[in-house]
Protein backbone atom coordinates (compact mmCIF):
# COMPACT_ATOMS: atom_id res chain seq x y z
CA UNK A 1 0.00 0.00 0.00
CA UNK A 2 1.40 3.52 -0.94
CA UNK A 3 1.61 6.33 0.79
CA UNK A 4 -1.61 7.72 -1.41
CA UNK A 5 -3.81 4.94 -0.88
CA UNK A 6 -3.67 5.25 2.79
CA UNK A 7 -4.07 9.35 2.85
CA UNK A 8 -7.24 8.71 0.34
CA UNK A 9 -8.64 5.36 2.77
CA UNK A 10 -11.79 6.47 4.07
CA UNK A 11 -12.13 3.14 6.32
CA UNK A 12 -8.59 4.22 7.99
CA UNK A 13 -8.25 4.16 11.42
CA UNK A 14 -6.64 7.25 13.03
CA UNK A 15 -4.33 6.97 16.12
CA UNK A 16 -4.47 10.16 18.29
CA UNK A 17 -0.99 11.49 17.47
CA UNK A 18 -2.36 11.30 13.61
CA UNK A 19 -5.48 13.54 15.00
CA UNK A 20 -2.90 15.89 16.31
CA UNK A 21 -0.91 16.25 13.14
CA UNK A 22 -4.17 16.80 10.91
CA UNK A 23 -5.89 18.74 13.07
CA UNK A 24 -3.63 21.14 15.12
CA UNK A 25 -5.46 19.98 18.24
CA UNK A 26 -3.37 19.53 21.88
CA UNK A 27 -4.74 15.85 22.98
CA UNK A 28 -6.55 17.54 25.84
CA UNK A 29 -8.92 19.52 23.22
CA UNK A 30 -9.11 16.62 20.92
CA UNK A 31 -11.11 15.04 24.30
CA UNK A 32 -12.78 18.10 25.49
CA UNK A 33 -14.36 18.60 21.87
CA UNK A 34 -15.19 15.02 21.87
CA UNK A 35 -16.74 15.61 25.56
CA UNK A 36 -18.99 18.19 24.17
CA UNK A 37 -19.80 16.77 21.31
CA UNK A 38 -18.01 18.74 18.85
CA UNK A 39 -15.75 16.47 17.59
CA UNK A 40 -16.27 12.86 15.93
CA UNK A 41 -16.13 10.23 18.76
CA UNK A 42 -13.27 7.96 19.03
CA UNK A 43 -14.11 3.94 18.65
CA UNK A 44 -12.87 1.30 20.45
CA UNK A 45 -10.52 -0.70 18.18
CA UNK A 46 -10.29 -3.57 20.71
CA UNK A 47 -12.70 -5.44 23.00
CA UNK A 48 -10.47 -6.00 25.79
CA UNK A 49 -8.03 -3.39 25.62
CA UNK A 50 -7.86 0.67 26.04
CA UNK A 51 -6.80 1.42 21.99
CA UNK A 52 -8.72 4.36 20.47
CA UNK A 53 -9.16 6.11 16.83
CA UNK A 54 -11.02 7.77 14.92
CA UNK A 55 -12.25 7.07 11.66
CA UNK A 56 -10.01 9.07 8.90
CA UNK A 57 -13.31 10.41 7.01
CA UNK A 58 -14.88 11.71 10.19
CA UNK A 59 -11.83 13.83 10.76
CA UNK A 60 -11.55 15.18 8.06
CA UNK A 61 -15.23 16.19 7.65
CA UNK A 62 -14.69 17.69 10.89
CA UNK A 63 -11.63 19.92 9.43
CA UNK A 64 -13.82 21.05 6.57
CA UNK A 65 -16.69 21.89 8.63
CA UNK A 66 -14.20 24.27 10.68
CA UNK A 67 -12.77 25.55 6.98
CA UNK A 68 -16.00 26.27 5.92
CA UNK A 69 -17.81 28.06 9.87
Amino acid sequence: MNLNSLLTDSKRILRLKDVQTLTGLSRTMVYDLQSKGEFPQSIKLVQSGRAMGWQYSDVIDWIDSRVQA
